[in-house]
């Protein structure tokens, strides 16, 4: 098998392809020929060394990856209900940058009928962040006003189409006028580039009642103006820090960036929250494997949305695995839409 390994964290430089011993699946476990890996910001941050989960779960080395699609290629003992040849994506804790994957059953879905691989391996994280953030936590209702920072991104498309399914009205925030239109066709009511408008006025004048959900994976430099837009039973879910990590460069951390961010990262008094009735959630996905109960509950709920054509697969952009550092740098500068995926060829990495 191939996969991608970092030895320590650092740039682009650090994600090397190595060839390494084919898996084999213990009881309970099932082993997926992967053609698609899905890229996120997250596994920037694990390149760099500032993902908390996988220091904490992996160390190093690390070969990084959240979610992928492939065929199902070797059954465990006990694993029943599923079959090699089975077209399938899944979600993982890390270890999602290779050619082969051995997984645990629950953590792994058919591919819906039409869907390529590559759409497939760029839905697990995406929807499941989404449905996390915005239903389980956010408790959005139709009618209320959801405000999606990133709206262009992975996560952000996805919740875009949850909150129009919910029949939310949907503000979308963008950082460029090349993703405008990209955020419109999905339906959202509105759509405001940052970088040409004040996105505050237009969300005042959007919501004067003041927004009811607020989705902020930005960090410091919209947090605060997150919180003071959202009004009496609002709330503001945060699930990343995007804008403490430097824009291009070698990819590597800028540590003073990083330092500035964090003191100018806003502190919410609990006084004031009890007053204003506000409400401010966060969470990480990879801190939620063990709660195989929610993932269960998320699926059941988005499983019918997506067989129903309300949820549609992402965009994608691809790039090889071996390219993985190029990856990175697309998604780090800013520039892209909707995911980002590595393809394996499968006449090279499985022998």
């Amino acid at each position: 098998m191939q996969r991608i390994r970092i030895d320590r964290p650092g740039g682009y430089d650090r994600l090397q392809l190595e060839q390494a011993p084919d898996l084999q699946a213990a009881a309970g476990q099932l082993r997926i020929a992967v053609t698609a890996c899905g890229v996120n910001f997250a596994d920037c941050a694990v390149r760099m060394g500032l993902y908390e989960s996988a220091k904490r779960y992996v160390g190093w080395p690390i070969t990084p990856g959240f979610e992928v699609a492939g065929v199902i290629d070797q059954l465990g003992p006990g694993v029943v209900g599923w079959q090699c040849g089975q077209r399938v994506m899944a979600m993982t804790r890390f270890g999602g940058y290779a050619s082969q994957l051995l997984c645990a059953p629950e953590f792994v879905r058919p591919i819906p009928p039409g869907w390529s691989d590559d759409q497939a391996a760029a839905w697990p994280v995406a929807f499941l962040t989404a449905w996390y953030g915005l239903y389980h936590l956010g408790q959005a209702q139709p009618g209320e006003a959801v405000l999606i920072h990133s709206a262009a991104g992975g996560v952000g498309q996805a919740l875009v189409q949850l909150a129009r399914a919910r029949g939310c009205r949907t503000l979308g925030v963008v950082s460029g006028a090349h993703k405008v239109e990209e955020v419109q066709k999905l339906g959202c009511d509105l759509v405001v580039d940052r970088t040409a408008q004040d996105w505050r006025a237009a969300a005042r004048a959007f919501a004067p009642e003041g927004m009811a959900v607020v989705l902020d994976a930005n960090g410091v430099e919209t947090l605060g103006d997150s919180y003071n837009l959202i009004g009496p039973a609002g709330r503001l879910i945060v699930y990343g820090f995007a804008t403490m990590l430097r824009r291009g460069g070698s990819g590597r951390p800028d540590w003073l960036k990083l330092a500035w961010s964090w003191l100018r990262t806003p502190r919410f008094n609990p006084l004031e929250l009890t007053t204003t009735n506000r409400s401010v959630l966060a969470f990480n996905l990879s801190f939620l494997f063990d709660r195989t109960d929610v993932l269960a509950r998320a699926l059941q709920e988005l499983e019918p949305l997506v067989s129903s054509g309300q949820l549609k697969p992402l965009r994608v952009s691809m790039f090889d695995l071996a390219d993985a550092a190029a990856a990175h740098a697309a998604l780090e500068g800013g520039r892209t839409t909707g995911k980002l995926v590595l393809t394996v060829d499968r006449g090279v990495t499985n022998r």
